[in-house]
């Protein structure tokens, strides 16, 4: 069962490749896994270096997401004032769409690594914020009383009971973003690519398509993909690690 995931992506492979072989597709309309591996083996070091270019944005994205979104969190579960303060605006920044503010977000930010930065941290903060938030007000009521009874004031109630409840929504929240971040990172290396700012993967991309190098554009896909699964593995791992060496609630 662990190789079916593979079994089925090199059968779909080789359907692919025999589908453009028998028809005779043009290789800028739709280029075949073989011309795709070409592309990535006549510039392997550009892609990869653009690929980490991409890979630093979104780490760095997540990191400021993870810090803002258990922050928030932490102060809506403390005051009802700053609950009724910052969800909304948590709501607004949810549904904004990158692709709408990212221009905006880029001339008025000029430096623009940190703009792409604010892009990508704009799209992975709401799962870290929300499932902290649940995370956090899912301590048993019992043990809420508890430390009320023996005069544990908010912040030690805080430390000690209502963040290590959070921890496993905090990670799940973390994978999620991870994705997100990747997804923010692309978005905002397109609107930047469009104004001549050449970095990361997706302005490899966006070069490839106006110049219909389409085997090269599909090889940037293909490791764009590539890294979203491994980064989503590897956050899981990274969760399951820490659970596990936390040991049981």
């Amino acid at each position: 069962m662990k190789f079916a995931p593979a079994l089925f992506g090199l059968l779909a492979l080789a359907l692919w490749e025999a589908a453009v072989r028998i028809a005779d597709v043009p290789v800028y309309q739709l280029p075949g896994p073989i011309a795709i591996v070409g592309a990535f083996v006549a510039d392997p070091v550009g892609l990869l270096q653009a690929l980490a270019s991409t890979l630093f944005v979104t780490f760095s994205a997540l990191l400021v997401a993870a810090i803002l979104g258990a922050a928030m969190a932490m102060a809506m579960s403390a005051s009802r004032l700053a609950q009724a303060a910052i969800q909304p605006w948590a709501v607004a920044l949810q549904v904004t769409p990158l692709p709408a503010i990212a221009p905006l977000i880029i001339i008025w930010v000029g430096e623009p690594f940190v703009a792409l930065v604010v892009c990508a941290t704009i799209v992975a903060f709401f799962p870290l914020f929300a499932n902290t938030a649940t995370g956090l007000a899912s301590a048993p009521p019992e043990l809420n009383d508890l430390f009320r009874l023996y005069g544990a004031n908010r912040w030690r109630t805080m430390a000690l009971l209502r963040l290590p409840a959070a921890l496993p929504y905090f990670l799940s929240g973390l994978r999620i973003s991870g994705g997100l971040a990747l997804v923010g990172a692309v978005v905002a290396e397109l609107v930047a690519g469009s104004g001549g700012f050449a970095s990361g993967l997706a302005y490899r991309i966006l070069e490839a398509s106006f110049r219909l190098e389409m085997p090269r554009m599909f090889a940037a896909l293909v490791l764009l993909a590539l890294a979203g699964i491994l980064l989503n593995f590897g956050l899981g791992a990274l969760g399951n690690a820490i659970l596990r060496r936390r040991g049981p609630a």
